[in-house]
């Protein structure tokens, strides 16, 4: 689980570089050069480090309950494992091989960015209600952190499959600088972060 939430803190690193790659062009260049999509992709890969934080904490957790290293939960209960993930197990595989793939290969179509899906998906490895834990580490209602989420998100979405354009004004992009994404980062960060805790 530490090296989940290791790789997250890497990840939102890299992703906070851009913004330092922003400025410094900025400052090198007139205004002509247009930094904007180095801000956003910043949000893209935010987000993506915590759609990745999620991912492996579920498979490390659900590796961890099949090793009787963590308590067994329904969703855990109720996870369906291929045939072949059960003839690794009867073969004698390791759980953390066949648990971890399978979960991997299970889970690799599906983004954990939703708040709706990121609870669905801890609550195969933690019966923990997610966002009211979250929100006593941030200080912040479950809803407040869950409709915040919704909108970075959204946002995401907008830039990873709409160009970012805004749709009332064709061909101009929806407005951003560094205070909005410096701010959507450490949120991000301080989501990510309070998840790790409260399902370690």
């Amino acid at each position: 689980m530490r090296n989940a939430h290791a790789q997250f803190t890497e990840n939102l690193r890299r992703a906070r570089e851009l913004g330092g790659l922003a400025i410094a062009v900025e400052n090198m260049t007139t205004t002509a050069i247009d930094v904007s999509d180095l801000l956003r992709s910043q949000i893209v890969l935010s987000v993506s480090a915590l759609d990745h934080l999620v991912h492996e904490l579920v498979r490390l957790g659900m590796i961890e309950i099949s090793q009787g290293a963590r308590a067994k939960t329904d969703g855990y209960l109720r996870y369906q494992m291929p045939v072949t993930a059960i003839e690794s197990a009867l073969s004698g595989i390791p759980h953390a091989i066949w648990v971890g793939e399978t979960v991997r290969e299970k889970h690799a179509w599906q983004s954990f960015q939703d708040p709706d899906k990121i609870a669905d998906a801890i609550r195969l490895i933690s019966s923990i209600k997610l966002w009211e834990e979250v929100g006593l580490q941030l200080h912040m209602t479950a809803q407040d952190i869950k409709t915040r989420l919704k909108l970075v998100v959204d946002r995401r979405n907008k830039i990873a499959h709409e160009a970012d354009i805004d749709p009332a004004n064709p061909g101009f992009r929806w407005a951003i600088n560094s205070t909005l994404v410096n701010d959507t980062v450490y949120f991000i960060e301080k989501v990510g972060d309070a998840i790790y805790k409260a399902t370690i």
